[in-house]
């Protein structure tokens, strides 16, 4: 009987630490200022408007991108603490982030 899964027992004495720790992970740490910009980079030339610096959870960054997804009606992704939106939506996206209270700064060309 090695496992431990379906058991509440944190710590043995004769193994230690049996289940590991449980941690929600905390919102990124930034300057407060959420960038707006464009890629095409990899992308076969077709463009995407990327949205970094949300200081937000990750779960709160998926709903944050399904809203934002529904307002331009297109398709897109979170990736790590980036949400990537397809085609140059940066104007629709910029006022939209301002008028849920976010300091929106335009990055790129």
């Amino acid at each position: 009987m090695n496992s431990f899964d379906d058991l509440d027992i944190v710590f043995s004495t004769d193994k230690g630490r049996i289940k590991p720790e449980q941690k929600k992970p905390a919102a990124p740490k930034g300057d407060g200022i959420v960038r707006v910009g464009r890629e095409t980079k990899g992308r076969k030339g077709k463009g995407m408007t990327v949205i970094t610096g949300v200081p937000t959870h990750p779960e709160g960054l998926k709903d944050l991108a399904k809203k934002l997804k529904q307002k331009c009606g297109t398709g897109g992704t979170v990736k790590g603490q980036t949400i990537e939106i397809q085609g140059d939506q940066r104007d629709l996206l910029i006022a939209e982030l301002q008028a849920m209270g976010y300091t929106v700064k335009k990055s790129g060309g």
